[in-house]
């Protein structure tokens, strides 16, 4: 008898794999690179705390819009025109951020840039799903997505501060941030093809023709509660993400190599979180992950500032903090919002969870947060952030249990007690 191999092209999977990891981790250094460089922005400026939340939020608002819709429109034109792009696109923004004259042109800039970040995003993803074998589909995906923690939130404090040290100016850091991105997508251009159309569809076991509507998402439990969860969890770790840089230099008066190296916890600690706890997510359930995470997120925030200037301690707790706080995120928009999304929504459900928090936690929080930086002060702004969790952890008590392996231990209990 001739068994017949299913053909799959593993080549092709690792260089979509490497390149759009790679890309999406160049998304969050372009995205967070202001942060530890602003600072210097704000002499050279006369910029304000207020006006670092609006930068930080604007361009989160344009990254959620744009997330929520191109992922449809992928699906029309393909993934390949969309990502060679948006990559192009935001590359050159990033660069043209360190030449800008002053507030508004930054502000165009950084909403111009979420634009074409939020386009890459579901597309990138989408595309690494559909060239991935169904067995290694959620690995490669979270590799990807965990990227963007590591070498935006990790390395780009690193990369800007050492940066620092070798070009003329603050803004010359900006100029270099553009050159990865434009070799990534000339590789896109180069390597890379479009799967057929509907493929993750089909392997999935779902076509366009069985879908519901789109308002199907707001009579799921799970997903319009996924949504206000990523909200508070953005709101929690972007505001960190935006503030903390400030709040090293200017409260705690830590100089500039110290404070990048604190900052670069927020990458490290969430890099790891985002494998570390979906996997426990598969153990445990994701009810209980999600509310002993939030609550670890806030706890050990709450510890983060009540320390002292001590860079090591200080990188400790933020990298705990991030663990759970980041981590929570990949759980909140992967399998939460996966296993909640009706038949053939699936890919919509995880849009409209992530665009939610984004515009929402990413784009208005850090904004809010500005806000109370500039008239009550930058330490304040963690408690803002800790009023984030904390909602979060009270949201997510009310998910219903979605994962295989506690609801099938749930059966187990249920049938023993029976007999």
């Amino acid at each position: 008898m001739t068994r017949h191999a299913p053909t799959h092209d593993l080549q092709n999977e690792r260089r979509t794999l490497i390149l759009l990891a790679i890309g999406f981790g160049l998304v969050g250094l372009d995205r967070w690179m202001i942060a530890p460089l602003f600072p210097h922005m704000m002499k050279d400026h006369g910029l304000s705390y207020q006006q670092l939340g609006s930068l930080i939020g604007i361009l989160s608002i344009a990254w959620g819009v744009f997330s929520i819709l191109m992922g449809r429109l992928s699906d029309r034109i393909g993934r390949r025109k969309i990502m060679i792009a948006a990559m192009v696109m935001f590359s050159l923004l990033s660069s043209f951020s360190g030449f800008a004259a002053g507030f508004a042109s930054l502000l165009l800039i950084r909403a111009l840039m979420g634009l074409a970040e939020g386009a890459f995003t579901p597309t990138s993803v989408a595309a690494v799903g559909e060239a991935s074998h169904p067995s290694r589909r959620g690995r490669n995906q979270g590799l990807q997505l965990s990227m963007f923690a590591l070498m935006g939130l990790g390395l780009a404090p690193i990369i800007a501060t050492q940066l620092l040290r070798v070009v003329p100016s603050w803004h010359w850091v900006f100029a270099v941030s553009a050159v990865p991105g434009l070799i990534v997508a000339v590789l896109i251009a180069t390597l890379l093809r479009d799967a057929p159309q509907g493929a993750l569809s089909n392997t999935l076991g779902t076509h366009a023709s069985q879908r519901p509507r789109w308002s199907a998402l707001f009579r799921s439990r799970n997903v319009v509660l996924a949504m206000l969860a990523t909200l508070c969890a953005m709101a929690g770790i972007f505001v960190i993400g935006a503030m903390v840089p400030n709040y090293l230099v200017d409260y705690l008066h830590l100089d500039t190599s110290q404070m990048g190296f604190v900052v670069s916890a927020i990458g490290f600690g969430g890099f790891l979180g985002e494998f570390g706890l979906a996997s426990v997510s598969d153990i445990v359930g994701r009810r209980l992950t999600s509310v002993v995470a939030f609550v670890g997120a806030a706890l050990s925030l709450y510890v983060f500032a009540r320390i002292g200037a001590n860079p090591l301690m200080l990188f400790v707790v933020l990298f705990v903090v991030s663990f759970f706080a980041l981590g929570m995120l990949g759980v909140l928009t992967g399998p939460i919002a996966t296993e909640a999304a009706p038949v053939g929504l699936v890919a919509s459900a995880i849009g409209i969870t992530s665009g939610t928090g984004e515009i929402f936690g990413g784009g208005i929080a850090p904004a809010i947060a500005g806000y109370v930086a500039q008239h009550d002060g930058i330490q304040f702004t963690l408690q803002f952030a800790l009023g984030g969790l904390i909602c979060g952890a009270f949201v997510s008590m009310f998910l219903i249990e979605t994962a295989p392996r506690a609801l099938a231990r749930r059966s187990a209990s249920v049938a023993l007690r029976a007999e």
